[in-house]
């Protein structure tokens, strides 16, 4: 790699790094561009060199969320041949996405508030439900496959699970005061999905 592009790496990581931390302390909303090459000590202007915008900003940390899932489970590997109404299966795909929720809290409250505040009828929120809960959608199909009877189609179920998590997600990683056991957490919601996905256990 040459001086130049170099830099360049240097001074996109310490505007993500920059950026991580203000979604942090500020929120997204909260914080601006100048906020953020600021706090990277980099010109205004370098911004525009790598971004477009703070949202495409958003869409790189989102990436490093992406390729963390991806280190936690093999992907290029990974068959749609998981039936989510296995509880011990179904907890594997939950931990993981526990996992990164919090190993990437800021991110996970700026993506949460983007959300939220992007224009009524953008269809924002449901287009992002649909897109990060692609792989949970292949497995319910595969499991109604099998005549398992899941409670609705899988794109919506997929997607009530991938909400449920985003909210959570959101509002443990801005709790103050409180302290959570992720393993209880993940249980909790393996136990709740568990009953909704494959019935009452006896």
């Amino acid at each position: 790699m040459g001086v130049r592009k170099a830099k360049a790496a240097e001074t996109r990581t310490a505007l993500l790094d920059a950026a991580r931390r203000l979604f942090a302390e500020r929120g997204y909303l909260n914080t601006k561009i100048t906020d953020i090459t600021k706090e990277a000590g980099r010109a205004t202007g370098s911004f525009y060199e790598h971004f477009t915008s703070k949202d495409e900003l958003l869409q790189a940390l989102l990436q490093g969320m992406e390729d963390r899932a991806d280190e936690l489970v093999d992907t290029a590997v990974h068959p749609r041949e998981h039936d989510l109404t296995d509880r011990a299966q179904l907890r594997q795909h939950l931990a993981v996405s526990w996992t990164v929720f919090r190993e990437h809290a800021p991110v996970v409250s700026a993506l949460f508030q983007a959300m939220i505040a992007a224009e009524p009828g953008s269809g924002r929120a449901w287009n992002d439900l649909v897109g990060e809960t692609g792989i949970l959608k292949q497995h319910l199909e595969y499991s109604a496959e099998q005549g398992k009877a899941l409670p609705g189609d899988p794109e919506l179920v997929a997607a009530a699970i991938g909400a449920m998590l985003a909210m959570l997600g959101y509002a443990v990683n801005s709790a103050r005061g409180r302290e959570f056991d992720d393993d209880a957490v993940i249980d909790t919601l393996t136990d709740l999905l568990h009953s909704g996905l494959a019935g009452p256990r006896d």
